[in-house]
């Protein structure tokens, strides 16, 4: 009787598994999966041409049999070129290649700030894996015009030449070009320090460049504090043409995270003509027409589309900002080739860095009068407004004088004036790159400067007389400190409140005359 018993529990048992099984079987419907697997018809240097790939997409990714990616580059009738993302000389004739179904992207999120890393995420730092939101496509088409709103809040830099004669606005793009050893990453890298208290997020796109002058820049970020808030996105000189291709879209897409969030964001591309020649060296692989320089025709859209992401958003589209500096390496002074020429058109204004300023000591070495900021002028600080005009106009009279009186042509006493106060004006606006002013001391130097109080002080002082001016700014009252950074322009009673600290600042240098 019990065995009776345990054979019908075992039963029911049974059928309970059965009905879960068949449960199961109903809801499960097998599908069939098509894969497109094809094989590497020829490999050249950074570059494969791969076939059995019919339903391939540009830009889309494509993975190796010994674990490399690339993406699609060329779309021919019967086979396709793709870049590859790594080194080549793994792979081989008749290796497989298989679609991935995705188009090539990069990681984003607050997880990558304080990270180096390269276009595909991958971890350059020894910090370990990447913990991040979520993958983007590297290219996205810009904010249309309409969700976009003008630029209105300046980015300080801190440097002295540049917050006053060339401002540069939140979402706006200043290209600093200039011939190689000018200062061109210092002043991009100071810019990015002096952000570290201002909530704004740096991203450092290192494309082409040096591993040494990487680790430089990266060494600077973290002795200055700033590394905490930045990314570093590198494509170093030894990895191939496609990586470096890559790197600044990837790097855009995520500060593009960040702005949509709210917050603002300064990408530095470092620099675009390496990236120029990174592409016209792919297109020549895949024999595309060469057109100027032996760049392909498309060369002024690669740099258009990627600048063109960089804006102030709607605050119903998240408000934020993206501000890009790119980069560009001129050879010997001639400012009209081909790529800074088209970046000139693309931006909204240079920089642009003498390397006779630069051998003469007179750093950073921009060159005012080659230098513009189409945009930045509006997002100026009112307090700032009041004496750039009379600045650049003191420094342009100065700038035609001194030329001529090399002549040794013989002064009258006006002249020798503004020759002197052309001098001081240079000597003040001269600025080593780990010593970025603040908006106080900047204004407190150049009404000084503005005043005449500096004339009194011998050229070879200039130096001690500024530091005693920086030293006294945080004993003029609250009031006028706050009215400097407000949106209201100064009165007069205020400027003549400064005028009387800074000169109480340089009477021991007038002494001294």
């Amino acid at each position: 009787m019990a065995n009776h018993e345990l054979k019908n529990s075992e039963l029911k048992s049974l059928d309970k598994i059965f009905r879960a099984f068949e449960l199961v079987r109903g809801e499960h419907l097998p599908a069939i999966v098509s894969r497109e697997i094809g094989l590497i018809k020829s490999v050249s240097p950074g570059v494969v041409m791969v076939t059995g790939l019919p339903g391939a997409g540009s830009e889309e990714v494509i993975g190796f049999e010994n674990g490399q990616i690339g993406m699609i580059f060329n779309l021919d009738e019967n086979e396709v070129g793709c870049v590859i993302l790594g080194s080549s000389s793994t792979l081989a004739a008749g290796m497989e290649a298989k679609r991935l179904n995705r188009v090539i992207d990069t990681p984003v999120g607050e997880g990558l700030l304080g990270r180096v890393i390269d276009a595909t995420g991958l971890p350059l730092d020894g910090k370990g894996s990447l913990a991040f939101s979520e993958r983007r496509p590297i290219e996205r088409e810009a904010p249309p015009i309409m969700n976009r709103l003008p630029v209105t809040v300046p980015l300080q830099t801190g440097i002295k030449v540049v917050d006053a004669l060339i401002p540069i606005g939140r979402g706006q793009r200043q290209l600093i070009v200039g011939d190689r050893q000018t200062g061109k990453t210092s002043i991009a890298v100071s810019t990015m320090i002096n952000q570290r208290d201002k909530g704004v997020i740096c991203i450092y796109c290192a494309i082409g460049q040096r591993g040494a002058s990487v680790a430089k820049v990266i060494a600077e970020l973290k002795e200055s504090g700033a590394m905490e808030n930045s990314i570093v996105v590198v494509a170093e000189a030894e990895n191939g043409p496609g990586l470096q291709y890559v790197t600044p879209y990837a790097a855009t897409a995520m500060g593009e995270y960040f702005m949509e969030r709210g917050s603002d964001v300064l990408v530095v591309f470092d620099d675009l003509g390496s990236h120029a020649r990174a592409y016209r060296e792919l297109s020549l692989a895949f024999r595309r027409p060469p057109g100027r320089e032996a760049f392909p025709g498309d060369i002024f859209y690669i740099h258009s589309r990627l600048l063109e992401r960089a804006t102030h958003l709607r605050q119903e589209h998240g408000g934020g900002s993206l501000t890009a500096l790119p980069i560009v390496e001129t050879e010997a002074q001639n400012i009209s080739a081909y790529i800074p020429t088209n970046l000139i058109s693309i931006t909204d204004g240079q920089l642009y860095l003498s390397p006779v300023l630069f051998q003469k000591g007179l750093l950073p070495a921009i060159d005012v009068s080659k230098s513009v900021s189409r945009v930045g002028g509006k997002t100026q600080l009112p307090a700032y407004q009041t004496v750039s005009g009379e600045l650049k106009l003191f420094y342009s009279q100065f700038e035609e004088l001194e030329m001529f009186s090399r002549f040794g042509t013989r002064l009258d006493e006006h002249t020798r004036k503004i020759i002197a106060h052309g001098r001081r004006i240079r000597l003040c606006l001269k600025q080593s790159s780990n010593d970025l002013l603040t908006v106080h001391e900047q204004m407190a130097i150049l009404l000084a400067l503005t005043g005449g109080l500096f004339d009194q002080v011998p050229e070879e002082s200039m130096v001690e007389a500024e530091l005693a001016v920086r030293k006294i700014v945080p004993q003029i009252p609250v009031a006028i400190r706050d009215a400097i950074v407000s949106k209201i322009p100064l009165d007069k009673a205020s400027k003549e409140e400064i005028l009387k600290f800074a000169g109480k600042a340089l009477e021991s240098f007038w002494e001294k005359k």
